[in-house]
Parts: structure tokens; C-alpha cells; sequence
């Protein structure tokens, strides 16, 4: 039975008890008023025992939500430092490639310029054994001239 309700019942026995006259005393009937203070001593643990439920069950709540949160809060930073790790590590490889890419363009040019300039060397020694074999072959046809016209 609910506490408040045995109240309410206990007060409405003490309105309808009869007045002592001249004095600010009632007269209540003692076994309406005896069964309420035992229905009253029987209701109050029961509503003790919901009472320390629902504190129990709430600080089991609280408990479970701030454990809840202590993870998520735990998972979010764990993930924050990843996505910081993986932007830093990003940032270096993409910084790696770059220069990579730069020194390749580099040695690619130097490759270029040096196969260049030994076809220039080449060519050069070439045309000048050109030269001299053709210096051989006139030579050779001015000496075989003099012969013939005679």
C-alpha cells in the first residue's frame, strides 16, 4: 500500500475523531489508528526497499553510461591520433615522392645532356677520320693523276 495514501487515511481519522471540549485534544478510535501505524510500519520498508532499488539501479545506470563514455572518449582520441599519424605519415611520403620525382627529372636531364654531348663527341672524331681518310683518298687520286697524264 502506498505511504502517502496511509497518511492521507491517518489525517482523515484524525478530522472525524471528536474533540475534547476545552482542550485541542481528539479522541481516536485506537484500533482504526493502531491497524494504520501497522499497515504504515509494514508499507514504509517496502518503499524504503523501492526507494534504495531505484538508487541502486540509477547509480548502475550512471556507472554504465560514464564507462560508456569514458570508451568513446577513449576510441575517439585513439582515432584522432591515427588520422594525425596518417596525415603526418602522408604529409612525409607525399614530401618523398616529390623530391624523388624532382631528382628523377634531374638525373633524367643529366642522362640527356651527357648522351648528347658524347653523339657530339662521337660525331666529331667521326668527321675528322672522315677527314682524314678523305685527305688519303685525294692524295692518293692526285698522285695516280700525275701518272696518267704523262
Amino acid at each position: 500500500m502506498d505511504i502517502l495514501h496511509l497518511v492521507d487515511r491517518l489525517e482523515e481519522l484524525f478530522n472525524n475523531s471528536k474533540p475534547i471540549p476545552l482542550s485541542r485534544s481528539v479522541v481516536v478510535d485506537e484500533n482504526s489508528f493502531m491497524d494504520i501505524i501497522d499497515q504504515m510500519r509494514i508499507s514504509i520498508p517496502e518503499e524504503i526497499k523501492k526507494a534504495q532499488q531505484i538508487i541502486a539501479q540509477k547509480d548502475r545506470i550512471l556507472a554504465q553510461a560514464q564507462e560508456e563514455a569514458n570508451r568513446t572518449v577513449t576510441i575517439a582520441r585513439e582515432k584522432s591520433e591515427r588520422m594525425v599519424e596518417k596525415s603526418d605519415i602522408y604529409q612525409s611520403a607525399q614530401t618523398k615522392a616529390e623530391d624523388i620525382t624532382r631528382q628523377a627529372q634531374l638525373d633524367a636531364e643529366q642522362a640527356q645532356h651527357d648522351a648528347d654531348r658524347y653523339v657530339a663527341d662521337t660525331l666529331a672524331g667521326l668527321e675528322r677520320e672522315l677527314k682524314r681518310v678523305l685527305a688519303q683518298v685525294e692524295n692518293g687520286i692526285n698522285a695516280l693523276q700525275p701518272k696518267n697524264e704523262e
